[in-house]
């Protein structure tokens, strides 16, 4: 089997973090959320993956990944350029997949499970196509979703993109298996309303024609990183599982409080006088000096100092610097920025999102 992820789309509903590069390479807990895709898609037992790249900031994902060596898996890259919908960027990997059967990821999607247990289903099926879906009953705009209509038997009937009126509380995860007989029925879409060429019409299109199209359920939670919202959410999910217990591997002066699941990476200085309270994460040479308090749900990344103020529930990118005696909650700050405190009477908390670079004063 191999694989394809989707590295595209536009991030219009995260800007201005996608601004200055694609949405998928966002930090979660210390890496870019579609790093977690290429592992669970290697886990899975996929060696070769190609990614197609969309029109922000290709070079970026390129220069991050390289041949994939350094994640034991190979990788190619196919450009996509403009979005034109989900099946456009399928079809542009039928070369890459040849006669094989193929994983499709979407790279900015998180799955708690991961996906081997569904990929050994299909790899021994007879199946054409299987998808997996997810109960979002809980979540107020089912909407925003693929949704699936079952008949009376319980079997899967049709597809329905973004509808309405939803048939189901079950939506597709954007995790699709396809042998190469998906590439003939996209061949013969045409663009949706939204000028697009949609997946879910491509799988219905041999629903119709009585393709063996199969359907599994995702067990634990499903996260589409599509909002800041979203992927301050995947944060704490992320920190919740992926922290088991602490890892310290930076140094941290005499006097410095670490309470809880905290990760402290190489190279990472914590300074007296300072408290980490967990789940929390800190990436290679940061510095967190006296008077700082890192509170959970904080992952901070790579070669940042952080000074005299308050941090919680938030997303800190490589680079940044922050002195400012302030209560900073719930953001997302972009890489290499600053933010510098001043005088005055000022709020209790802020709640930022700041794009690469910024610079503020508080």
């Amino acid at each position: 089997m191999k694989g394809v992820l989707l590295h595209g789309g536009s991030g219009t509903r995260l800007r201005p973090l996608t601004h200055t590069g694609p949405k998928q390479l966002i930090p979660v807990a210390g890496k870019p959320i579609s790093q977690y895709c290429l592992e669970d898609i290697r886990d899975a037992g996929v060696e070769e993956v190609a990614i197609v790249l969309g029109s922000v900031w290709p070079e970026k994902v390129r220069e991050y990944y390289g041949d994939g060596s350094s994640l034991d898996m190979k990788l190619h890259y196919i450009p996509q350029g403009e979005p034109k919908g989900l099946a456009h960027a399928v079809s542009l990997a039928k070369e890459f997949v040849g006669k094989d059967k193929f994983v499709v990821y979407l790279g900015d999607n998180l799955l708690k499970g991961g996906i081997s247990e569904h990929a050994t289903a299909f790899s021994s099926s007879n199946a054409d196509a299987m998808v997996l879906l997810s109960d979002v009953s809980k979540l107020l705009f089912l909407e925003r979703f693929g949704v699936a209509k079952f008949d009376q038997a319980g079997k899967l009937e049709a597809l329905i993109e973004k509808p309405k009126q939803p048939p189901s509380p079950f939506a597709l995860v954007g995790v699709y298996f396809f042998t190469p007989i998906i590439f003939d029925s996209i061949s013969k879409l045409k663009p949706s309303f939204r000028g697009e060429l949609e997946i879910t019409d491509a799988i219905q299109s041999l629903l119709t024609a009585r393709y063996d199209v199969q359907h599994r359920f995702v067990e634990g939670w499903w996260k589409d990183t599509g909002t800041p919202e979203d992927i301050l959410e995947a944060n704490r999910l992320i920190l919740d599982e992926k922290l088991p217990n602490s890892e310290i591997r930076g140094d941290i002066e005499e006097s410095a409080v670490i309470q809880g699941r905290v990760r402290i990476e190489a190279g990472a200085f914590v300074c007296r006088g300072s408290t980490i309270r967990g789940p929390a994460y800190v990436g290679r040479e940061t510095i967190i000096e006296p008077g700082t308090y890192v509170g959970p749900y904080t992952s901070i990344g790579n070669r940042c100092r952080i000074s005299s103020c308050e941090l919680e529930n938030s997303i800190v990118m490589d680079g940044c610097r922050i002195n400012a005696k302030q209560r900073i909650t719930d953001s997302i700050i972009g890489g290499e920025t600053e933010i510098l405190g001043r005088n005055g009477t000022l709020p209790k908390a802020y709640h930022l999102v700041l794009g690469e670079r910024s610079q503020l004063q508080l």
